[in-house]
């Protein structure tokens, strides 16, 4: 009961409060593993070696402490610490203003500034996107930050308590910081990088599941069969193969990047995406959470029903 109270007090507070916009404690780990990554990131010696040392060093003290919480701390000061970093660590509130942003515009025929907030959002070169394509990145980002950053700390919450989710959430980071695949990071960020597909590979498949059973489940499904291992990501694969057949639209296809253009395999079924698909794609992420809720409710109640049985209250 503990853990969904926690759960439920995380999504109340970024509903109420969203994300710190200052003295957000990713802001300083990002700054940390940034000074770490110049020191180690060298040309001499073993690229991963040095890779595995920096992520030990920069996670070092955030889960000591992550620990130390969640061995001293007695009830209730647990369930509200663990609620407090849940709501650090998710951000839900904050995909869907990203999200909205770039929908709004969109919706208006305003372009140019969709492309500047989808800019925000994506690594993908914004000035060169189309309506559609501007709507696509968008709802691709929605589908998948929906995972990594909503349910997979969730999860990790859930099965870890308070250091699941903040080792979840530090491993993400970094490899949202070194899990490129070009000279300076191939060899670095593999530790990083590997380690946050190992954490998000059940996490990716739970979110695949609530997006199948929230929207057009058979077309859901039949995209995530057929279409996510066509996908260069293990676990963004199954996310948004089966968050595209949800939402009955046609996601990936070709997308440029600087300089070039990267082929990629089409996800979903349908037509092309516009803002009202970046919307429904929150919405998607956001009633996923409420069936979470549910769920947990549900699980906590039944289990209390059977421990008032064993203890006496049924013969």
């Amino acid at each position: 009961m503990a853990a969904t109270v926690a759960c439920g007090l995380a999504v109340a507070f970024d509903r109420w409060f969203g994300e710190p916009r200052r003295w957000h404690p990713l802001v300083g780990f990002g700054t940390l593993a940034g000074v770490v990554e110049r020191r180690l990131n060298q040309p001499t010696g073993s690229g991963i070696a040095r890779g595995g040392l920096a992520l030990l060093l920069v996670t070092a003290l955030p889960m000591t402490v992550a620990l130390m919480l969640q061995w001293l701390l007695p009830e209730p000061w647990l369930t509200l610490a663990g609620a407090l970093v849940l709501w650090l660590a998710m951000s839900l509130r904050g995909l869907a203003e990203h999200g909205e942003a770039v929908a709004e515009p969109l919706a208006v025929g305003a372009l140019e500034r969709a492309r500047e907030q989808v800019g925000r959002i994506v690594s993908r070169q914004a000035s060169a996107l189309d309506d559609a394509g501007v709507a696509a990145a968008a709802s691709e980002s929605m589908l998948e930050n929906g995972a990594d950053a909503v349910f997979a700390s969730l999860f990790w919450f859930l099965l870890a308590g308070i250091p699941g989710v903040v080792l979840h959430r530090l491993v993400n980071t970094l490899d949202a910081m070194w899990g490129y695949r070009n000279d300076r990071f191939l060899s670095f960020g593999r530790t990083a990088a590997r380690l946050d597909d190992l954490m998000n590979w059940v996490p990716a498949r739970l979110t695949a599941l609530t997006y199948a059973l929230l929207g057009n489940t058979t077309t859901a499904w039949r995209c995530w069969r057929s279409q996510a291992p066509g996908w260069d990501s293990p676990n963004a694969g199954p996310v948004m193969a089966a968050g595209a057949g949800a939402l009955g639209v046609t996601l990936g296809g070709p997308a440029p990047y600087a300089g070039t253009v990267k082929v990629r395999p089409i996800l979903g079924q349908g037509p092309k995406p516009d803002a009202t698909t970046v919307r429904r794609a929150i919405d998607l992420v956001t009633q996923g959470v409420w069936l979470w809720l549910l769920v947990l409710v549900l699980t906590s109640l039944l289990a209390l029903l059977a421990e008032w049985a064993v203890t006496g209250g049924v013969a």
